[in-house]
């Protein structure tokens, strides 16, 4: 059969690409990540949330031999901070490091989000729970949960107490202590969790809860004084401060999250990469010191694990915000 030089040229390329050995199924992830990598954090700097995406994200950067560069977003709770990440391109060098309030408690408490938690984000790894405790001024009163309860109901109303805005942690926390204390509290919404905890310390409030790696700086210093925690018993990290179940308001808990996620339609190897070296980094032992010392339990998931833990914790708060009628407003 006679061919055209065209044709055998056609031909001889054909044949020299078939007889390439074909890219392994996750090449996109072993070529990842080839740039910086960026975190959003729809939260103030020296969070909870803040402190741990630094200590993971420092050894993240330098196992993947890449930069993570945290970029803190906060404002409207962390709506916006949110949809930025929702919106970026699904390629992994765009990603998102949460609390639980941005995932499961906004959307139980305000209708118009431009975002979907489940629709719009692919589930990387939960990293830590934030251990939570409750915090007074220097100057109040309070040496633990029943002084607060008992000056709450001396003076309805006339206890301030702060949080990093409408329907932050901070206040959905103080509303459901408040809800089951039978107490009446009013609330101060600043610009953020770090913001509100410095209202306290300067006495501009009297009390707050707060994830204990925010504050933990302060508490050490001095400045804050921890009249509670909520974990159901006392941790080695502050043995004087007793739990809020054991000191006025039994079987009370609480914690938040530190969750990472990725938008929509990132490819999963690059998920799977990416929770992997989360895991690798949060176990090494410096980085689990670190957290631990904070106030933070290093906790670790599958992205498929976070998936379930998110849909569950939707749920529950829907439940415990409508039984408290606690607002956004």
């Amino acid at each position: 059969m006679h061919t055209t030089p065209r044709v055998s040229a056609l031909l001889l390329s054909l044949a020299a690409a078939l007889a390439l050995p074909s890219l392994p199924r996750d090449a996109a992830a072993q070529a990842y990540p080839n740039k910086p990598i960026h975190m959003i954090v729809p939260l103030a700097a020296a969070s909870a949330v803040d402190n741990a995406a630094r200590i993971i994200t420092t050894r993240m950067g330098s196992n993947l031999g890449q930069q993570i560069v945290i970029e803190n977003q906060p404002g409207a709770a962390g709506i916006i901070g949110t949809e930025r990440v929702a919106r970026a391109a699904p390629d992994g060098y765009t990603i998102g490091g949460f609390n639980d309030s941005i995932m499961t408690m906004l959307p139980n408490l305000i209708s118009k989000i431009s975002w979907d938690i489940v629709k719009d984000f692919e589930p990387v790894s939960l990293v830590a729970t934030v251990e939570w405790g409750l915090v007074a001024g220097s100057e109040a009163p309070y040496r633990n949960a029943q002084d607060l309860i008992a000056a709450a109901k001396a003076a309805p109303g006339k206890i301030n107490y702060g949080s990093g805005g409408n329907g932050s942690p901070q206040h959905i926390a103080m509303a459901l202590f408040a809800d089951r204390a039978g107490v009446q509290l009013t609330h101060v919404p600043y610009k953020g969790a770090t913001q509100a905890a410095m209202g306290v310390a300067g006495n501009e409030i009297q009390v707050a809860f707060q994830g204990l790696a925010t504050v933990n700086s302060l508490i050490q210093a001095k400045k804050l004084r921890l009249i509670g925690v909520t974990t159901p018993r006392r941790m080695t990290q502050f043995p004087d401060a007793p739990t809020v179940s054991e000191s006025g308001l039994s079987g009370f808990e609480f914690n938040s999250w530190f969750a990472v996620m990725a938008p929509a339609g990132t490819p999963r190897d690059i998920v799977n990469r990416l929770n992997a070296e989360i895991l690798k980094a949060m176990n090494e032992p410096e980085q689990r010191n670190l957290l631990l010392a904070q106030g933070l339990t290093p906790r670790g998931s599958t992205p498929a694990e976070l998936g379930v833990a998110t849909r569950e914790q939707l749920a529950k708060y829907q439940r415990l915000i409508k039984a408290a009628n606690i607002t956004a407003e």
